[in-house]
């Protein structure tokens, strides 16, 4: 995926999990963040981070900060693009070579999933989960608990049960990472259900991504360790 019109600046603070200020050319600017996580690892004084212009004259901020550099490594931010980004790479036919339909916010149930896939041999519900916590290589998913995460990990259980392909699928927007974990000491209840899912069929897939402070692309494939 692309993004428009792109600056640098230095992060400053942030006030609230939607707001950041920026510092852009000597100018302090009140910036929307796409992340309501808590990126406390990420948002850090003096992080060097980059702003994606809005194109809405009405919007009462003219920038979104989508990226941000850790320690030398360039992390996006944005928690839309990992769908955009995977929507992409299965629509070229990387998920399922014979793709014949590619559905998003697909309801099954009680749960709506990012996307429902076809091919010749049926539906395949595919949730998709952002991942930007980053230690030594290491990359997990949540960085906060998320009750919604395993209501959707739940669901792709019954339906693995049901007979129904399914899978979880991370996007880590970064490169260089070597292994994915879930992050059991945030949220264990996720971690517990993305290994009940695994045992019951479910694919659980982490991809890395090549970024660059305008775009993000899909990958290569990151080993997943559950045990």
């Amino acid at each position: 995926m692309q993004y428009g019109t792109v600056i640098a600046g230095t992060f400053l603070a942030r006030p609230n999990r939607f707001i950041a200020h920026v510092s852009v050319n000597g100018t302090t600017e009140v910036c929307h963040v796409k992340n309501t996580g808590r990126c406390r690892e990420l948002l850090i004084p003096g992080a060097a981070v980059w702003l994606e212009r809005s194109g809405n004259p009405a919007r009462k901020t003219k920038y979104d900060l989508i990226a941000v550099e850790k320690n030398g490594l360039l992390i996006n931010m944005d928690s839309q693009a990992p769908n955009k980004v995977f929507a992409e790479w299965a629509a070229a036919g990387h998920f399922l070579r014979d793709l014949t339909a590619i559905r998003p916010e697909y309801t099954w149930e009680d749960s709506r999933f990012d996307f429902l896939l076809e091919d010749a041999s049926g539906p395949y519900l595919v949730e998709v989960k952002g991942v930007t916590l980053e230690e030594n290589g290491e990359v997990r998913f949540p960085d906060a608990p998320t009750e919604r995460g395993v209501k959707h990990v739940k669901g792709l259980i019954r339906a693995a049960e049901q007979g129904m392909r399914a899978a979880v699928f991370f996007v880590i927007q970064m490169k260089g990472a070597n292994r994915f974990r879930p992050n059991d000491a945030t949220h264990a209840a996720f971690g517990g259900a993305l290994r009940a899912a695994a045992a019951k069929g479910v694919g659980i897939f982490a991809y890395d991504c090549l970024v660059t402070p305008d775009s993000l692309r899909l990958d290569t494939p990151v080993p997943v360790l559950l045990e």
